[in-house]
């Protein structure tokens, strides 16, 4: 006999969603964007704990650590969805934040049945990974109850990696030994138990913060802007940074066309190549020097 969920949040039905197949349609999309609304408050509610998140998570990559995303199903593809993204937005290592879902590879456009269930394959995930005291793993799971989850977790917290954890049920549902706890507190989905819905709303929302602020805690963002942009990668993403080195230094175009040739495409190294008027080899060590931070050398 399998163990009841029931007493969960995220299984149980929505008090203003019991007819959604009656519905008319107007009338079911302004409940899901209720829903959608009640997602965005619960990602407010975790700010504190959010916070948290980002400052351990900054502190740990600084000393050249790395982060481990960790879930299953919709949580696991949110995860690998969330680290893919750093390397073309911020030109991190690919090694830096890394996702890591149950099933592996397979499991992200297809469902690898009871891969969830496997606590054992959470831990060697970590081993295969080699996580280490330096690093950081943050398990994902909506529910709460994730094996495969809390695995990974009590294998990271064997070797002294700082653990975190993020689910969309109370502390007092499921509770987890952590350095940073987020419960992102959706309530019940308006198709019960579907938490690819508000849960999965809410944990995209939470991701999208908590990596743009690392990444902003490491240099890689400038004001608002992404500075470690490879604008080698298509031609987007050339126009995207030659605007980026004309706002930042008042060049001209053109001018931020040869800027970046010399640069490599490195907008920030363009950037220091304009604004201090020395060769690459001075800009690179500066920018060493800065520890990849503009602030203070424009």
């Amino acid at each position: 006999m399998s163990a009841d969920r029931g007493h969960l949040d995220t299984e149980g039905r929505h008090p203003d969603s019991g007819a959604l197949d009656e519905l008319t349609t107007a009338d079911a999309l302004a409940l899901f964007t209720q829903a959608d609304r009640e997602a965005v408050a619960a990602v407010a509610a975790a700010r504190e704990g959010l916070a948290a998140a980002v400052e351990l998570v900054a502190a740990r990559l600084a000393a050249g650590g790395r982060l481990f995303y960790v879930g299953a199903g919709t949580s696991g593809r949110l995860g690998v969805l969330d680290a893919s993204e750093c390397p073309p937005t911020f030109q991190s290592d690919p090694s830096q934040v890394q996702g890591v879902i149950a099933g592996g590879v397979p499991a992200l456009t297809d469902a690898v049945e009871g891969a969830e269930d496997d606590h054992g394959a959470g831990a060697r995930a970590m081993r295969e990974r080699n996580v280490a005291a330096g690093d950081a793993v943050l398990g994902i799971s909506a529910g709460g109850t994730t094996p495969f989850v809390h695995g990974a977790l009590e294998q990271a917290g064997r070797v002294g990696a700082a653990r975190l954890f993020m689910a969309c049920v109370p502390a007092a549902q499921v509770a987890v030994e952590v350095e940073v706890d987020l419960r992102l507190l959706t309530g019940p989905e308006l198709l019960a138990g579907s938490t690819r819905l508000k849960a999965g709303t809410a944990t995209k929302l939470a991701l999208n913060a908590l990596s743009t602020l690392v990444m902003a805690r490491l240099g890689k963002v400038h004001g608002n802007l992404m500075v470690d942009v490879n604008t080698s990668a298509n031609v987007k993403l050339v126009d995207r940074g030659e605007r980026i080195l004309m706002a930042l230094t008042g060049v001209g175009r053109e001018a931020a066309a040869a800027l970046l040739a010399r640069a490599g495409g490195r907008v920030k190294l363009a950037a220091v190549l304009a604004a201090r008027g020395v060769e690459v080899d001075e800009a690179e060590r500066l920018l060493a020097e800065n520890r990849g931070v503009l602030r203070g050398l424009l």
